[in-house]
């Protein structure tokens, strides 16, 4: 074989030895697997059933579990309140907090495109330009034997870390997970705003509602007083009388400021997460007479709910990039290799750069290994495996905690529509011996007195039911929330836009 053969097979021969290397390579540290989904077949140790119903009463509605259905995307919409819509799509479009998870996704995405930079070689350009001048005791630099010269220098390197023993590989996993674990945060952060929204509106319909009752009362209370005291100051009471209901009287009057204070504080949390200052809250006033409840709830098989919770599929991202962290510390107890190459031109004259004889190149590679480093990286890598398993346990906790929120908001639902049966059955019995009273009032058979402590007692039974209807309507939308909100079914949320 000729001599300039030689040379030229020697470059090939290395690239394709180092071609190889690089193909046979494996990264270092474990390979994630997927965690299997839990085994249980249900969520609650009785069987859930159809809910008991409540005729011709706002939320009474029975409600019915399809096994195994799909959740809507929109499942606000399911109440069919345009004002409960308005107010949620406003939250979607101006919530900061919302925006705020958007751009930590972003970040991590470009933090994850910031990471394969490792997997390329890095070209600079650099240009130096000098005078100097060397002692006469000294030999000059120059060929020309000049002791006072300039030097120009421009020059092109490029370096290069094989991925050998997969370090790149397990940084990009790492933060390629990272990048996941922010999507399910943001996507988390999407359906505890509208579960928020809907429940803050129907807590503020049922507020309002007890506001009117309870002053209603405060109303019923006051003329009873004055009516006990006209009968005192007549004889036919006593003092105990009117001392007894002006304490009722008290009591009921110090229940209406710590409901109009949860009043306004419901205002504000939705003028909050609608983007809005307190002062410019929306004036949506959602009635809950105005909702409908949903009849058939979806209930995802437990199978799938740790595929659906967006906080267990972060918690499982957070899981996958600490098994990446382990394969970065083990790597970095491995030898690394390092090719450089740099190639320019240096001249006496910037006109002569680049010109016969000025021209210089190098190659070189390098191999580094840790030796001694007091234990360092041995202690760093057994740091990562000990985050992992922290991320293990942290990820079961939160698939049980997944699975305690559907059982207790399943309870909820079951238990409120036995609530509110009982509820609507005080208020339809104060309703009667309210009109009897009425009734016996008018052809005298019955005191004011008497009349008036009916209306009392059918104004406190309106506002338990009307507690007892809002707890229908709120843990409605705490069981979508809790089943994950359906956030695969919408175009924006289910396809990773970042993905490769």
């Amino acid at each position: 074989m000729s001599e300039v053969g030689a040379k030229l097979l020697e470059p090939r021969a290395v690239a394709a030895a180092l071609a190889a290397l690089l193909l046979a390579s494996c990264a270092a540290g474990p390979d994630f697997k997927k965690p299997a989904p839990p085994t249980v077949s249900s969520y609650t140790a009785p069987p859930v059933s159809t809910t008991v119903a409540t005729p011709n009463v706002t939320g009474g509605e029975a409600q019915r579990f399809a096994s195994g259905a799909d959740i809507p995307a929109d499942w606000w919409t399911l109440f069919h309140s345009r004002s409960l819509n308005d107010l949620v799509e406003a939250a979607l479009v101006n919530n900061h907090d919302l925006k705020a998870a958007q751009a930590a996704l972003a970040q991590a995405h470009e933090t994850t495109l910031a990471q394969r930079g490792a997997y390329f070689p890095t070209v600079t350009a650099g240009f130096a330009g000098s005078r100097q001048r060397t002692p006469d005791s000294l030999a000059p630099t120059p060929a020309t034997n000049a002791t006072q010269y300039s030097l120009f220098t421009p020059q092109v390197s490029v370096a290069y870390a094989p991925d050998v023993f997969g370090l790149n590989r397990r940084g990009t996993e790492a933060v390629k997970a990272q990048e996941q674990a922010a999507r399910f945060q943001m996507i988390a952060a999407q359906l505890t705003l509208t579960s928020n929204v809907a429940v803050a509106a129907i807590q503020d319909a049922s507020l309002r509602s007890q506001i009117e009752a309870t002053r209603e009362l405060i109303g019923l209370n006051t003329k009873i007083v004055e009516i006990l005291r006209y009968q005192q100051a007549k004889g036919y009471s006593s003092g105990l009388d009117v001392a007894a209901q002006e304490s009722q009287l008290a009591q009921v009057t110090a229940a209406l400021p710590p409901l109009l204070k949860q009043a306004a504080q419901q205002h504000d949390l939705l003028a909050v997460l609608t983007g809005r200052y307190p002062s410019e809250a929306p004036a949506e006033d959602l009635e809950l007479s105005g909702l409908t409840l949903p009849q058939d709830l979806p209930l995802s098989l437990p199978s799938v709910l740790v595929a659906q919770r967006p906080d267990v599929r972060q918690a499982e991202a957070n899981m996958h990039a600490a098994s990446a962290q382990v394969g970065v510390a083990a790597a970095n107890r491995l030898p690394n290799i390092q090719l450089t190459a740099n190639a320019g031109s240096t001249a006496l004259a910037i006109g002569q750069v680049f010109g016969p004889g000025t021209s210089f190149w190098a190659l070189g590679a390098a191999l580094t290994a840790p030796i001694f480093d007091g234990g360092t990286l041995k202690h760093q890598e057994g740091a990562a495996k000990a985050a992992y398993v922290q991320a293990a346990e942290q990820y079961r906790s939160t698939v049980l905690t997944a699975f305690q929120n559907v059982a207790d908001t399943l309870t909820a639902i079951e238990q409120d529509a036995e609530a509110l049966k009982a509820s609507a059955a005080a208020a339809d019995a104060a309703k009667v011996t309210l009109e009897l009273s009425q009734r016996q009032w008018r052809d005298g058979y019955a005191s004011y007195l008497t009349l008036l402590s009916a209306e009392q007692a059918y104004q406190q039974a309106r506002i338990n039911l009307v507690q007892a209807q809002a707890n229908r309507y709120a843990d409605t939308a705490a069981l979508f929330q809790a089943l994950g909100g359906g956030w695969w079914r919408r175009a924006d949320l289910a396809k990773d836009t970042h993905a490769d």
